[in-house]
């Protein structure tokens, strides 16, 4: 098969015009609280044969593109949380990664053979590509729910190592060695995989930064992309000892991105664009996979009953078992297990035995596509209501809104602060504030207007708010102001 510049110019014509309207379709998701990934899904669908006629039907391409496309996603998760925020919470979120996953395999594939009569090897497969959540689709919709950060930390840490295991159950079912290995086994190979995926993470991480500090680069857009350069080291080396190459890349990225480099707001820009067009990509593909006319009733009824024992049995039950360990509340459980999002990580897994040719694996990729668009269309919009009946969200809201803005030269960020009507910081002094030395309100914005404030001048909704701040401060100066804003010009005191 041969590929000349005609075809080039259609290929991006057509690419082109997706990633435009994909970007489009961003904000009406945003709005609606859904993640992005069912346009995209929608998108591939009418791309594919059933419209527009694209044949694709490639198992092994798509899970291998696939796996290209989740590199980058867990990169651009990695390099975008914070770290001081999600260290309390990560041994939840390992444990969610290994014991919950273990339980919820082991309890999804026994309701599969009992329930829906599957065969015990498409059983415990249908288990495995659905239990882990994903990491696309939690980043993108937890992030935009006020929500403690021992939750929206967990999930976080969960989608990024649970990919691991279920991979290599996947991948052993698919190719039926699974009992070859046995129990403990197989615990001993995830233990190995996930301990020394780690490993290699975090020694490409720290050396990354180490060189990156020392190493003064011609250009400022060289340094994302020596990040997402070791980000792919990472994976590729811990796949090259079979080791788990997605736990290599979160953590590799994990540390780039809370580590003191060079232009690290600008690095951080990029790897979100990146982390955009992988979704975009990943998800049309796998629209384009779908057959819409191999889909029958019984399929779809199938995929409905797998769907409600995933949500109300499987998951419930794994989020459980994880808290065994430790303790919480019952409010907290509650919302784990419900926000326990599917996305893209299920359906790449499902194309694992569509490519080795398991017998059943057509009907399995249509259960888990449909499935996974059900959780979505249900999980998704509910997860603000559930944290509000939980009482979740109760001191959360979004009383302060910032953003911020690297000034290299100066080693410094600019914060620039919007005061939203349920902020506390309305009629505090500027001086009241009390930020930490070094670190000042230079300008506000008010109804159109621009004033350089002092010690005295009163702040009111409605306000922007422009503060430099030494980098080193930076997080210092966020909490002091988040302080204000909740509990008012008494913030120090109450502290």
């Amino acid at each position: 098969m041969t590929f000349d510049v005609e075809q080039l110019d259609q290929v991006l014509l057509l690419g082109s015009a997706v990633i435009l309207v994909a970007i489009v379709a961003v904000r009406f998701t945003v709005t609606a609280g859904l993640p992005s990934l069912l346009f995209y899904l929608l998108l591939g669908v009418l791309l594919g044969e059933s419209a527009l006629g694209i044949q694709f039907e490639d198992a092994a391409m798509a899970h291998a593109l696939g796996f290209g496309a989740l590199v980058i996603i867990l990169t651009e998760g990695g390099v975008t949380t914070n770290w001081q925020e999600i260290r309390p919470v990560m041994k939840t979120g390992a444990l969610l990664a290994t014991v919950g996953v273990g339980v919820g395999v082991a309890v999804m594939a026994t309701l599969a053979h009992y329930v829906l009569g599957f065969d015990w090897q498409l059983a415990i497969l249908l288990g495995a590509v659905t239990a882990p959540t994903d990491a696309a689709a939690v980043f993108s919709v937890l992030r935009r729910v006020p929500l403690p950060r021992r939750l929206t930390g967990a999930l976080e840490a969960e989608s990024g190592l649970n990919d691991a295991p279920t991979v290599l159950l996947v991948t052993l079912a698919s190719e039926g060695a699974l009992l070859a290995h046995g129990v403990h086994g197989f615990v001993g190979i995830v233990v190995y995989e996930l301990g020394a995926g780690v490993l290699v993470g975090v020694g490409v991480g720290l050396g990354g930064v180490w060189v990156m500090r020392r190493a003064a680069l011609p250009a400022s857009g060289l340094y994302p992309l020596a990040v997402i350069s070791l980000s792919v080291l990472a994976y590729s080396g811990a796949a090259a000892i079979h080791a788990s190459g997605f736990a290599a890349v979160y953590t590799a990225a994990l540390i780039l991105g809370n580590s003191e480099l060079p232009h690290r707001m600008a690095t951080r820009s990029f790897v979100e664009g990146l982390g955009w067009l992988a979704q975009i990509g990943l998800f049309v593909m796998l629209g384009l996979l779908v057959s819409p006319g191999r889909i029958t009733g019984e399929t779809f009824v199938l995929a409905l009953v797998a769907g409600f024992l995933l949500t109300v049995v499987a998951r419930p039950l794994s989020v459980l078992a994880s808290a065994v360990w430790q303790r919480a509340s019952l409010a907290d459980l509650t919302f784990i297990s419900w926000a326990g999002l599917r996305g893209a990580v299920p359906i790449v897994l499902a194309t694992i035995p569509l490519s080795e040719g398991v017998a059943g694996a057509s009907q399995l990729f249509d259960i888990v596509f449909i499935l996974v668009v059900l959780d979505t269309l249900i999980t998704g919009p509910t997860l603000p209501w559930v944290a509000r009946r939980l009482g979740l969200s109760a001191g959360e809201a979004r009383d302060l809104e910032i953003e911020s803005a690297p000034l290299e030269r100066v080693a410094a960020d600019l914060l620039e602060i919007r005061i939203t009507p349920v902020s506390r910081m309305h009629g505090v002094e500027v001086g009241e504030l009390r930020l930490p030395v070094g670190a000042s309100v230079t300008l506000i914005v008010r109804d159109g207007q621009t004033k350089v404030p002092n010690d005295r001048t009163v702040l009111r909704r409605g306000d922007d708010l422009l503060v430099v701040t030494p980098r080193k401060l930076k997080d210092q100066t966020e909490r002091r102001l988040r302080q204000v804003s909740v509990k008012g010009r008494l913030a120090h005191w109450l502290d």
